[in-house]
């Protein structure tokens, strides 16, 4: 792991120089720091996939949008080694590579120029009370005496620092999504007791929103999409997941799903052209036997009213008179005068 920078003393110039230029980057910045408490279970590992695999963006394209799982967020200019890790993430109008190039190692707020849009935590008893902050039940360090607070009419929230530059204590994570990143859509959601809590940056702090407890989706309008708790099977794991859905509530699709719906719908395809092909050919058999019955049956009924016209010439009768009697045609007379 490479070393961790020192806090930069930043030149005093003028016009002063852009963080991006003075402050370290991506490659500078450690993406792991090992130390952190709280080590991701397989549900942290499978559910962000399913995040990433089912979202889908109306209005940007695959090259104007980033998502991304247990990667560090460094936020702070005046502490270039401060930083969050989310379980998931979107960052939107930047593209899937750094700098269009390269596969990020951390995400650098001060050099991708765009803070995050949507995080979602997956609580865990190690991390509940940080991703909950004053949210949660137990205190947190946000509502502690260090951390002055004012009424916003829905209970105490932390006043925001007043000198970001000479804090020396990192902020929790709630604090830090919504007065350093101002991330506008934060989303917890705990998977033992299938809660999903959505908390919307509004007026400068957050303000939880209601969810339907009979069907929790939370719909997020400059996005076109909502996420709510799906029960089904992802990768063999039959669990209540996080997926994104449209207005309606319909669940979009991982790409194996897709690829699976559109092999499905192949073999439907193919089965009816097999039934319709099976069927028009039974319907040919059917016309042909039908005309092979009706071809023996003339030649029944042929060879019937022969015979009786035989039976008649015995008797002593003219072919004329049989002729009339059993209306012969010329030919049938022909064949009995040979």
């Amino acid at each position: 792991m490479a070393a961790i920078p020192q806090k930069p003393q930043l030149e005093q110039v003028d016009p002063p120089r852009s963080p991006r230029e003075t402050l370290p980057t991506m490659y500078d910045l450690p993406s792991e720091f090992p130390e952190e408490p709280g080590l991701p279970d397989v549900f942290h590992d499978l559910q962000p996939q399913l995040l990433s695999r089912t979202l889908r963006l109306r209005g940007y394209g695959r090259d104007r949008y980033f998502t991304a799982s247990d990667l560090n967020i460094y936020y702070d200019v005046h502490h270039p080694i401060w930083h969050k890790r989310p379980d998931w993430f979107l960052a939107v109008n930047v593209p899937p590579l750094y700098e269009g190039r390269d596969l990020r190692n951390s995400y650098v707020v001060w050099q991708e120029g765009e803070h995050p849009f949507v995080i979602v935590e997956l609580l865990s008893p190690g991390t509940q009370a940080e991703d909950l902050g004053r949210f949660g039940q137990a205190q947190s360090p946000e509502t502690t005496e260090a951390s002055p607070t004012t009424s916003n009419g829905n209970g105490l929230i932390p006043a925001p620092p007043t000198n970001r530059a000479n804090r020396e204590i990192p902020p929790g994570k709630l604090e830090a999504y919504e007065q350093y990143l101002r991330v506008p859509h934060y989303f917890v959601y705990s998977r033992y007791t299938g809660q999903l809590r959505y908390f919307k940056l509004a007026g400068g702090s957050y303000q939880e929103q209601a969810l339907n407890d009979g069907n929790p989706i939370a719909w997020i309008a400059d996005l076109g999409l909502g996420l709510g708790i799906w029960e089904g099977e992802f990768e063999g794991i039959q669990a209540r997941w996080l997926r994104w859905c449209d207005r309606a509530g319909n669940w979009f699709l991982t790409d194996t799903e897709q690829a699976e719906q559109q092999a499905a719908q192949e073999r439907a395809e193919r089965a009816q052209v097999e039934q319709q092909v099976n069927q028009e050919r039974l319907a040919r058999e059917q016309a042909e036997q039908q005309a092979e019955q009706e071809r023996q049956a003339r030649e029944q009924a042929e060879a019937q009213l022969l015979q009786a016209a035989q039976n008649l010439l015995a008797t002593g009768m003219t072919l004329e008179q049989i002729a009339q009697v059993l209306n012969l045609s010329e030919a049938q007379i022909q064949m009995l005068q040979s």
